[in-house]
């Protein structure tokens, strides 16, 4: 990870950096590990090695296989109309079928409220937050491969190297409704101006853009527990944009937690995440 910032970043800069761990190095270094660093801007450099890229795809598909082996079942394309709790069990309806179970976990990302209303549950009061990406060549045919993720200070972009191209983000934080999001062309363009202001060719043209939703409970933690209204609703939400990075450990939670056993992480912790700090 390499932060970048110009004369007018000290103080952030110096935040970020110490924030994140990182240690000062000087702009030849910096230029060093990224050949395309416009030094006459760069005031200010700070770097730290042991960064890693999770395989996302290959997270998400041992998973898959691990549910099925556990004789899970995945409906997609499935949106909920009703939900209803009668008998200590709940009755989910979608457009093509319903389903009935006794837990009903709601991991339902930034539509996580609304299932909570249609479950008759007091919402938490989520938030959902644009961020937008562009897949960009590398200006004058570089090699990427070897060059670090590149930050600016108070996260206005970020770039990183990815499949012989670069990943560019704005960085933003648009709150939004719950939808299927997509990157709009001014705020893709202001990210990668400010990254440009970094470097010593232009970005000309990009290859491939998207959006996410990053959704964050009002303290931007995760939630995990059971409700207080109804212990057979469970809450799983509030990832933010570090749902990868958490997922592993979050739903061991919410298995220990769900089933009654006892729980690996601190108590603290668990007490941390539950939601009846919302309470």
């Amino acid at each position: 990870l390499l932060l970048l910032g110009s004369e007018d970043d000290r103080d952030h800069f110096t935040k970020d950096s110490n924030n994140l761990g990182l240690m000062r190095i000087s702009v030849e270094e910096a230029k060093l590990k990224f050949p395309m660093l416009r030094s006459n801007v760069t005031q200010y450099a700070a770097y730290k090695d042991d960064v890693y890229d999770l395989d996302t795809d290959r997270l998400q598909q041992i998973f898959l296989k691990e549910s099925r082996q556990n004789d899970a079942f995945i409906k997609t394309n499935a949106e909920v109309t009703n939900i209803c709790f009668r008998n200590n069990h709940w009755k989910v309806l979608t457009k093509k079928d319903q389903y009935e179970a006794k837990i009903l976990v709601n991991a339902s990302g930034a539509w996580i409220d609304e299932i909570a209303i249609l479950a008759g549950i007091s919402p938490i009061n989520f938030t959902a937050y644009r961020r937008s990406m562009a897949r960009a060549p590398v200006p004058g045919a570089l090699d990427p491969s070897c060059w670090p993720l590149l930050m600016g200070v108070n996260e206005q972009w970020y770039a990183k190297p990815d499949a012989g191209q670069l990943i560019i983000s704005p960085a933003e934080e648009d709150p939004v409704p719950a939808q299927d999001a997509w990157a709009e062309d001014l705020i893709l363009a202001e990210g990668i101006e400010r990254f440009q202001q970094f470097i010593t060719q232009p970005i000309t043209r990009i290859s491939s853009n998207w959006a996410g939703l990053r959704t964050f409970s009002p303290d931007r933690s995760l939630v995990i527990g059971h409700s207080k209204q109804n212990r057979n609703f469970f809450w799983l939400g509030g990832q933010g944009g570090y749902g990868f990075q958490t997922a592993a450990a979050a739903s061991e939670l919410a298995a220990e937690l769900i089933l009654g056993k006892k729980t690996t992480l601190p108590v603290n912790i668990v007490r941390a995440l539950s939601p009846d700090r919302f309470s």
